[in-house]
């Protein structure tokens, strides 16, 4: 079979099944893996396809953009019902004695308000909003972040942002995002602020991303990280199985919040 011929035969059950399976294939036709995987590679260059492990898939149409690029303000409208329930959630993983990174953000803000009045640890955080609502806590001990104010996410961002993060270590980081997709990993709006929120995680044991639904499957420009380096993931109750499958797939923790 010529190679042109293989291709056509290729895209042709792509169309037909929604997938292609290389193993299977193979079998089925009488040829080699490595032959089905290299005409799926060209056929990828050539922009007829998706390559996935194992196979293919058709291409994917664009990640819908998340509506949590918008500013702070607008952000503290979307998924206000759904916000508290996951910061709830997230508060009840800290233990006594504790060091913890908690994030910006607008779901940032209601964990910090959810900790309990007895809950004695250390907060770092480099949000002047988190540092405030943790002002009068009686037994949270807070180590604030200085830097160049990012006025989208209202946290402390710049060389001396990453140089206070590079000298501690945390049990785990709380972190707020724009989005989160199997694939395309967490990711956010911002350039600079995709890489603090990586140094974050790296300075910590465990990174817990707070997911309100509007974040699942959307894709923003700038990537924090793959989706292997999250440890759990907090979404609502409400949130369709199949949404949340693929993450359950990779070994994440899927922590479902009870409004």
């Amino acid at each position: 079979m010529l190679t042109r011929q293989r291709k056509e035969l290729l895209l042709s059950r792509l169309k037909e099944d929604g997938q292609i399976v290389a193993k299977s294939l193979s079998e089925e036709w009488g040829l080699s893996e490595d032959t089905i995987r290299r005409d799926l590679r060209e056929l990828a260059g050539e922009g007829l396809l998706q390559r996935v492990h194992g196979g293919a898939l058709p291409l994917a149409a664009p990640l819908p953009a998340s509506p949590a690029m918008g500013n702070f303000a607008e952000r503290q409208q979307i998924s206000s019902d759904a916000k508290p329930a996951i910061a709830r959630a997230a508060a009840a993983m800290i233990k006594t004695g504790q060091m913890v990174f908690i994030d910006g953000g607008t779901t940032a803000v209601q964990l910090a308000r959810h900790l309990p009045a007895d809950l004695k640890c250390t907060v770092v955080t480099h949000s002047p909003s988190i540092a405030v609502e943790l002002a009068d806590h009686p037994l949270i001990d807070v180590i604030m972040i200085g830097g160049r104010l990012f006025k989208h996410s209202i946290v402390a961002m710049g060389p001396a942002a990453l140089d206070a993060i590079a000298q501690i270590r945390t049990d785990i980081y709380f972190m707020g995002v724009c989005s989160l997709h199997p694939e395309q990993g967490i990711s956010t709006g911002d350039y600079d602020e995709a890489g603090v929120k990586r140094a974050i995680a790296a300075a910590a044991h465990k990174t817990v991303v707070l997911a309100s639904p509007e974040k699942l499957d959307t894709a923003s420009p700038f990537q924090i990280a793959p989706m292997d380096s999250v440890g759990a993931i907090i979404v609502n109750a409400g949130v369709p199985d199949a949404l949340l499958a693929p993450y359950r797939d990779m070994g994440i923790d899927v922590v479902l919040a009870d409004g």
